[in-house]
This record gives C-alpha cells, sequence and structure tokens, in this order.
C-alpha cells in the first residue's frame, strides 16, 4: 500500500513510524479508536501532506497526541507536546532522541518465604492494597484484580492491565484474550490452576489503554512483591507495556524476544499479548516460539496429541 503513495506523503508516514518505533510502541491492541479523534487525524494528515507539496522545505510535524487514539502526552514521558510552530514537533531516526523520565527503580528482593507461607503472604499484599485510591484508575473501577493462580507457581505471566471482564469478575486474563492465554498454558503442558497470573496495573485504564507513568509507577511495587513471594522460576512478560514496566526501560518487542533475560531471581521471557494474537494471529506461530524458550527453561515437553 505504501508503495502507491507519493514520495512526499510515504516519507511523512515512515517518518512517524519510525518515530514511534523508537519509543518502543510496536503493538497496537485494545485500542478503540474515536471516530471523532480518528477524522481530525485524517484532517491533520491531509494538512501535513499539503504541506509537503507547497515545498516549503520542512518536513511536518506528527499530529500531536490528542489526534492518535494510541497516544497521549503523559505516555510519552519527557516528549512534552511542542508548539505548533515549532518546525520539528518530534525527533525523527537520524536525530537523538531526548531523555525520558526514567522508570522508578524496583524495590529490593524481599526476603523468601517458604512455600507454606506463600498463600498467607500474597494475601497480606492484598490486604496491603485495600480499596485503592493510590491513582486516578480507581475512579472508574469495577473491581481491583490483584492475581491468580498457584502461590507456588514455577511460571509466572504478567500482562498489562485488566479489560472489562476482568474489571467485573476481578480475575486477571477471563475474557476472549484469557481463553487464548488458556490455551496457551495447555499446549505447554500445565493448566490454568498451576500457574499465576497479574498485571502490571491492578484496575482497568479507561477504554483499555495503555497504563501511564503514575499508574505503573504506583502498582509496580505491589507486583513485585508479589512475584517475590512466589518465586516464579520462569516469568513470562505479555507484551510491550509488561516488559517495559518489567525490565525498567522502553524497547522494540522484537529486540526483547527470543533470549532469556534475569530478573528478580527468574527466567524473564518476552512475547505478545494475547490480545494482539487475536489480531493477528500470524504471530502465534512466533509466540509459541517464545513458549518454548519457557519451557526449555522449565524442563517442560508439550503433551502428546491426542
Amino acid at each position: 500500500m505504501a508503495q502507491s503513495l507519493d514520495p512526499a506523503t510515504r516519507e511523512v508516514l515512515l517518518a512517524r513510524v519510525r518515530f514511534y518505533r523508537d519509543l518502543g510502541l510496536t503493538e497496537y491492541y485494545r485500542r478503540p479508536v474515536d471516530p471523532a479523534l480518528a477524522a481530525q487525524f485524517a484532517a491533520e494528515s491531509e494538512a501535513s501532506e499539503s504541506s509537503v507539496q507547497n515545498q516549503t522545505g520542512v518536513l511536518p510535524p506528527t499530529p500531536r497526541a490528542p489526534s492518535f487514539p494510541l497516544l497521549s502526552a503523559e505516555r510519552v514521558g519527557n516528549h512534552e507536546p511542542q508548539p505548533a510552530s515549532a518546525p520539528h514537533a518530534y525527533p525523527l531516526e537520524d536525530q537523538p532522541i531526548p531523555p525520558r523520565k526514567p522508570f522508578p527503580a524496583a524495590p529490593e528482593i524481599s526476603a523468601a518465604v517458604p512455600a507454606a507461607g506463600r498463600a498467607a503472604a500474597l494475601q497480606l499484599i492484598r490486604d496491603e492494597i485495600g480499596d485503592c485510591t493510590r491513582c486516578p484508575l480507581h475512579k472508574g473501577r469495577n473491581k481491583l484484580v490483584f492475581g491468580d493462580g498457584s502461590p507456588t507457581a514455577r511460571l509466572m505471566f504478567v500482562g498489562e492491565g485488566p479489560g472489562a471482564d476482568e474489571d467485573a469478575q476481578g480475575l486477571p486474563f477471563v475474557g476472549k484474550a484469557g481463553q487464548l492465554l488458556n490455551n496457551m498454558i495447555a499446549a505447554m503442558g500445565l493448566r490454568r490452576e498451576e500457574v499465576y497470573i497479574a498485571n502490571v496495573v491492578k484496575c482497568r485504564p479507561p477504554g483499555n489503554r495503555v497504563p501511564e507513568q503514575e499508574e505503573g509507577a504506583t502498582c509496580t511495587p505491589f507486583l513485585f512483591r508479589q512475584i517475590d513471594v512466589i518465586r516464579p522460576q520462569v516469568l513470562v512478560a505479555l507484551g510491550a507495556t509488561a516488559a517495559t514496566w518489567l525490565l525498567g526501560a522502553r524497547q522494540p518487542l522484537a529486540g526483547l524476544r527470543g533470549r532469556v533475560h534475569a530478573f528478580r531471581g527468574a527466567q524473564l521471557i518476552v512475547t505478545y499479548h494475547p490480545a494482539y494474537l487475536l489480531r493477528d494471529p500470524r504471530q502465534k506461530k512466533e509466540a509459541w516460539a517464545d513458549l518454548q524458550i519457557a519451557m526449555r527453561e522449565l524442563g517442560l515437553k508439550p503433551p502428546a496429541k491426542a
């Protein structure tokens, strides 16, 4: 499709793609599109194309955050909105990326909890969270989603945040993406009850958007404590958001997949979020390759086909 565009318009689109890639935004899932914002985005795109055609010599800026449902000013860290008159509102691939707000330092690894006491230790964390009002996400919450599964699990999955079904039931991954995750777990030769599942944030972000900096920074210390209590042998980050908050830096998903990362005493594997796989089933083969790395670390073999 891009090959059919005129050279000026194609360069504008490629510049935007490079910018989003540099931010580590490689997955576009669970993002409802607002028709009004989409129309505004199209209008600004036409204005940008006209600027190129007028041969001003300046590449038109990418549309500002409110005009594109995927991004917001807060989500891009130190990339503050620029004045409309700025010749380059966003950096391009050949320009240095400004420093971004650092992710909060992860708390130190807690002392090991004996297996017999892990359920009680997780309950203490849940009790401490309580009816949480620490960040704005609580305002639209129906039920807080703490986690689900075995306190002594060898394998733990971390996703992005609760969706509508999870918010209604108070359990992680119970919607369509959860059904796919259950199938992925079964393909590994395990049952959902044998693993542990949690999210970066424990309350549903409005419209299933990506958690913002304040929200993730508020919730992840509790997630790290859950990980320290369970002490999984293998931890699987589902999607770019989970990988970003666990590893403490934005990186393209492609650069994180296919290898093992050390994280809080566990072997961390990065793969696609099940919601993304529902939108692009072609990537299921790649996700299965990632899960096979996790299985190798756990010494698992897939169940024999009937």
